[in-house]
C-alpha cells in the first residue's frame, strides 16, 4: 500500500476552510495530493491557491501545470498574478515571499486555514538562519505549527517530517512536480545553507536537520512560557487606551523583560516589528528622558513617543489640516479627514440634529471655551493640559463652534456650558472616535 503523510487535522479549529498555498514544487504536490485523498479535509472545504510571480519565463508553464494537477484531485484552484516589487528594500527573494503571502492571505475569509508544505529541513534552515541574525527564544522558535495569520490562521502539518519523506510519498505515488531552477544557485542565504552548509553538516552530524529542528521545538517551548508572562503583565496594567503603556510597568522590569514587553505590545497592535536598535534606542531615548520631554521614536511608518507616564505607540498618522473646516448638522457622522469620527447620537436611537449647523475645523491656537457652570472663558490649550489630554489626541482633536465663533466642544473632551446644556436636556450625547480607534457598533 503507498505511503500516507501523517496529517494532525484534529490540531486545527473546529471551523474554516482549508486552503492550500500550492506552488507546483515537491512539497506542496506532496501535501496537497495527501489533503485531496483525505475525507476530513475535503469536508473543509479544501481549495488550492497558486500564486503566479512573473518572475521566471516558464511561470505560466508552472501556473498551468498546477491547474493541472488540480483538477485531477478534483481540488478548486485559484491562480493569482502578483508584481513583485524590486525596490523595497528586501531583496528580491524577501520581496517575492511578501507578496506570496499578501496574495495567499487575501483568500482567507476569516477563520480559514491556510496550509504550506514547511518541513523538518525547512525549519533546521530557519533555525540557523535566526541564530546567525542573533535571535532570542522567540525568533529561534522559528516555525510554529500552528499559528494566527491575517483573520485565519496558518498550519504547516509536515514540520516533523524530512524533505525525503515528501520525495519518497510522491514517488510512491506518482506524482509529478516542479523544480524551480532558482532553487539550485546558492545566491539567496537560504539557498547556501541548504546547498552547502547543511550537507556538510549531516556529513559529521547525519541527524543535524532533526537536532536543529529539536532546538526550535525547544525555543518555541521556553517562549510559550515567557509569552504567558508578558501577556500576563500587559492584561495587569492595560488601559482605556491599548495604545498608551504605563512606564511604571517598564520601568518595574529589568532590561530583558522589558525587551519583550515592548516587541509584544507592538505586535499586538498590528504594528511594524521593531528594528533590531529599537530597542536600545527607546531604552536610552524614551525611557531614561527627562520626566517633562517629549522624546519620539520612528521605524517603518510607525511611531513611539513618551509623555509624562506613558509611552504611546501608534501608525504615524498626519493631524488634522490646519485650514480644514466643514459645516455638520449632527443629522449623519461626520469622517474627518484624518480618519476620525464624530457623532451626534441619541439614547433611544432616534434622530438627532443640530438647530443650526456648526463650524467643525482643526485647532488654529489661542481658541477659549466657557465651561458647564462657569461664567468666564478658559484657554482650551490649559484645560486640555489640566484635563491630561496626552498630545496624539490633542493633534487630532476637533473643534466645534457656532456660526459667530463661539467655541462649543472640542471632541467630546470638553464640552462648552451652552452646549453641554443643550445636550442634556435632549438626553443626546456627542462621541468623538480619533483615527485608529474601534470603529462605532
Amino acid at each position: 500500500m503507498p505511503p500516507r503523510l501523517p496529517l494532525p487535522l484534529d490540531a486545527l479549529p473546529a471551523t474554516g476552510a482549508l486552503v492550500v498555498g500550492f506552488s507546483g514544487g515537491l512539497d506542496s504536490t506532496a501535501l496537497l495530493h495527501a489533503l485531496a485523498h483525505e475525507p476530513a479535509a475535503r469536508a473543509r472545504d479544501l481549495r488550492a491557491v497558486h500564486v503566479h510571480h512573473g518572475l521566471h519565463a516558464d511561470a505560466g508553464h508552472w501556473a498551468a501545470h498546477c491547474a493541472r494537477q488540480a483538477a485531477a484531485w478534483e481540488v478548486p484552484l485559484q491562480v493569482i498574478e502578483v508584481g513583485v516589487p524590486r525596490d523595497a528594500g528586501l531583496g528580491l527573494e524577501g520581496a517575492a515571499r511578501e507578496a506570496r503571502y499578501a496574495a495567499l492571505l487575501s483568500t482567507l475569509a476569516p477563520g480559514d486555514v491556510l496550509a504550506t508544505a514547511h518541513h523538518l529541513d525547512d525549519q533546521a534552515e530557519t533555525f540557523l538562519l535566526r541564530a546567525l541574525r542573533a535571535s532570542g527564544p522567540e525568533g529561534l522558535g522559528a516555525m510554529r505549527p500552528l499559528r494566527p495569520r491575517g483573520h485565519g490562521w496558518q498550519w504547516r502539518p509536515l514540520l516533523e517530517l524530512p524533505r525525503d519523506a515528501l520525495l519518497d510519498y510522491a514517488r510512491a505515488h506518482g506524482l509529478e512536480w516542479i523544480e524551480d531552477p532558482g532553487n539550485l544557485h546558492p545566491d539567496p542565504d537560504r539557498n547556501f545553507l541548504r546547498l552547502q552548509v547543511l550537507p556538510l553538516l549531516r556529513q559529521r552530524w547525519p541527524h543535524a536537520s532533526a537536532a536543529l529542528a529539536r532546538s526550535a521545538q525547544l525555543c518555541a517551548q521556553a517562549d510559550a512560557l515567557l509569552a504567558d508572562a508578558d501577556a500576563q503583565l500587559l492584561r495587569e496594567h492595560a488601559g482605556a487606551d491599548p495604545h498608551a503603556l504605563p512606564l511604571q510597568l517598564l520601568e518595574s522590569q529589568p532590561p530583558e523583560r522589558r525587551a519583550r514587553l515592548l516587541r509584544r505590545w507592538v505586535r499586538e497592535l498590528g504594528l511594524p516589528p521593531l528594528p533590531g536598535h529599537a530597542v536600545e534606542r527607546i531604552e536610552r531615548e524614551l525611557l531614561a528622558a527627562r520626566a517633562d520631554a517629549q522624546p519620539r521614536f520612528a521605524w517603518a511608518g510607525a511611531s513611539m513617543e513618551r509623555w509624562r507616564g506613558l509611552l504611546h505607540a501608534d501608525r504615524v498618522r498626519g493631524p488634522l489640516p490646519p485650514s480644514w473646516s466643514v459645516e455638520w448638522d449632527g443629522r449623519a457622522p461626520l469622517r474627518l479627514p484624518d480618519g476620525g469620527l464624530l457623532r451626534l447620537h441619541a439614547g433611544d436611537g432616534g434622530a438627532t440634529g443640530f438647530d443650526a449647523a456648526l463650524r467643525v475645523h482643526a485647532r488654529q491656537g489661542g481658541e477659549r471655551i466657557t465651561l458647564p457652570g462657569r461664567t468666564h472663558s478658559h484657554a482650551l490649550k490649559h484645560v486640555l493640559q489640566e484635563r491630561g489630554v496626552p498630545p496624539w489626541r490633542r493633534r487630532h482633536l476637533p473643534l466645534l463652534s457656532a456660526a459667530e465663533g463661539t467655541v462649543l466642544a472640542a471632541g467630546d473632551v470638553v464640552l462648552a456650558d451652552a452646549l453641554a446644556r443643550w445636550l442634556d436636556a435632549r438626553g443626546w450625547k456627542l462621541a468623538w472616535h480619533p483615527p485608529g480607534s474601534m470603529p462605532p457598533r
